[in-house]
């Protein structure tokens, strides 16, 4: 059972805030199942955007969210356009916004060899 995007969001800025960041809600979502986005501020001009990884790629359900990175090093303005374009198809997702100088913070991040791993016939054909 996966945890409510409320306290799942509320874990993570109390995180940032007890390892000495800055973290905040910009937005808030549906409290029991909004998507949760993360937008990471470099400190630089620059920013990152983390979104939840499409979970129909999983065999398997995940026990927890899983994250993907929907942009990269960008300016801010491409990122509001992702997110109005969001909020069009969904406007109950939650961001947080997050500073980070060297754009590091821990969230759980699913990588394409995992979603290769539990695609059926993954171990038979090449994909």
């Amino acid at each position: 059972m996966r945890v409510t995007s409320e306290f799942f969001v509320s874990a993570l800025v109390r995180r940032i805030f007890g390892e000495g960041g800055f973290a905040a809600i910009s937005r808030r979502g549906a409290e029991e199942a909004g998507a949760v986005f993360v937008c990471v501020d470099r400190l630089d001009g620059t920013y990152d955007l983390y979104g939840p990884a499409p979970q129909a790629m999983f065999h398997e359900q995940p026990l927890g969210r899983l994250f993907e990175s929907v942009l990269a090093r960008c300016e801010k303005s491409a990122i509001d356009i992702r997110l109005q374009n969001e909020a069009r198809m969904d406007p109950d997702y939650w961001l947080v916004e997050i500073e980070a100088r060297n754009g590091d913070i821990d969230l759980p991040i699913a990588r394409e060899e995992d979603e290769k791993k539990n695609v059926p016939g993954s171990d038979v054909f090449r994909i």
